[in-house]
């Protein structure tokens, strides 16, 4: 394969991300059998790297890998690192906090759905309140970046009222992990998550955990409510064997590992800051066009913007879409029950120049297919 006729489209959904062609060209790679020890050599320093993104003591903490989507690693903790006769809490103000909340409803957890408005952060009082309340609580679960709103939930405040009333506490990272700067110690969190496509810039179908190995470790005496999602069964496999329990996406791993040397190559701090560039972009494109965001610019997560529908009876997201897709461009449609949205994000191997090429585009959709510039909103 020739890297140069590789087709570079920039994607502007939450993931999967827009890769360098070198993470791509990674998973090339002479055949090999995952039960092989230099495949397991791999694996090992993969596990570390993952603990240090989030600067984590690989004394203390440890991560463990899955074959699957950012979905699965919130179900293996839920369903995972509950003790039998007591409760889950889910601070929930959007769609992938509700998505907790059905894993726990399949499971039959008992569980407290804490729901808050999808535009707002969650009161901490009323969260402090639900723990002093039920002693019965033993994990607090709630998403650091809502990715159908774009909505950063405070996290390291969450966390630190969990641990003052004895409970664990697990946050969904997928959309915040190698991006927004994480510190798994002082942002009180027991448990992270992600998934190699989105701020690793990787390729699907790898995700993983990233957590206390004492609580690892302690849940093994908890009830066992699922065989391939069971953290504690895929953490003992790995820690005798240096091995996944089960088959793992071998040329996925390749390409996670060729983003990992890129993610150190460009630094924490450089990296956000890349980020930082997208968004402000991003955000500036849409205000020139005069589109409205469904968050409070405090309150958003510098990683995904939700525009609301313009009032035109012109407006047709498929058909700009099908516009901005044609030339290279991906955007993605919202994720809100109750407001029509659409979603920009500041993921993946992308700078700014990309976001001016891409409103040069968006805009000649806009007018081709008639919407009126600057968009209207009735009222």
């Amino acid at each position: 394969m020739n890297i140069e006729k590789i087709k570079r489209n920039v994607l502007l959904n939450p993931g999967p991300s827009t890769t360098t062609d070198t993470v791509k060209m990674a998973q090339v790679v002479p055949d090999i059998c995952p039960r092989e020890k230099d495949f397991a050599g791999l694996m090992r320093g993969l596990r570390e790297d993952l603990v240090k993104i989030v600067h984590g003591d690989t004394e203390k903490y440890t991560s463990v890998l899955f074959c699957g989507s950012g979905t699965l690693n919130i179900d293996v903790c839920l369903n995972s690192l509950l003790p039998a006769g007591k409760k889950i809490l889910v601070v929930n103000n959007g769609a992938y906090s509700t998505r907790a909340v059905e894993i726990c409803r399949y499971y039959g957890l008992p569980h407290i759905d804490l729901s808050f408005p999808v535009d707002q952060i969650p009161d901490l009082a009323v969260v402090e309140e639900t723990l002093k309340n039920d002693p019965e609580i033993a994990l607090v679960h709630t998403t650091h970046n809502e990715t159908g709103t774009g909505l950063l939930n405070p996290i390291r405040e969450i966390g630190a009222l969990a641990h003052r009333y004895g409970a664990i506490f697990t946050v969904d990272t997928t959309s915040t992990y190698a991006m927004r700067p994480i510190d798994i110690g002082k942002d009180n969190i027991d448990f992270c998550m992600a998934s190699a496509q989105k701020g690793l810039m990787a390729m699907t179908g790898l995700s993983f955990i990233v957590g206390n190995r004492a609580l690892i470790e302690a849940s093994a005496a908890y009830p066992k409510r699922s065989y391939y999602c069971n953290l504690y069964l895929q953490y003992d496999f790995f820690e005798r064997t240096g091995e996944m329990h089960f088959t793992p996406p071998v040329q996925t791993i390749y390409a996670a590992l060729q983003a990992l040397r890129e993610y150190w190559a460009e630094g924490e701090q450089a990296k956000w800051e890349r980020h930082t560039r997208v968004f402000r972009a991003i955000c500036e494109g849409l205000d020139e066009l005069g589109f409205r965001q469904v968050i409070k610019p405090e309150w958003r997560s510098g990683l995904v913007a939700s525009a609301v529908y313009p009032d035109d009876p012109a407006w047709s997201f498929e058909a700009v879409h099908d516009y901005c897709y044609e030339r290279g461009f991906t955007i993605y449609p919202g994720k809100i029950s109750t407001t029509n949205t659409f979603r920009l994000c500041a993921l993946g191997a992308i700078d700014e120049g990309d976001i001016r090429d891409f409103f040069a585009v968006f805009r000649e959709a806009l007018s081709v297919t008639g919407v009126q510039i600057p968009v209207r909103y009735n009222g």
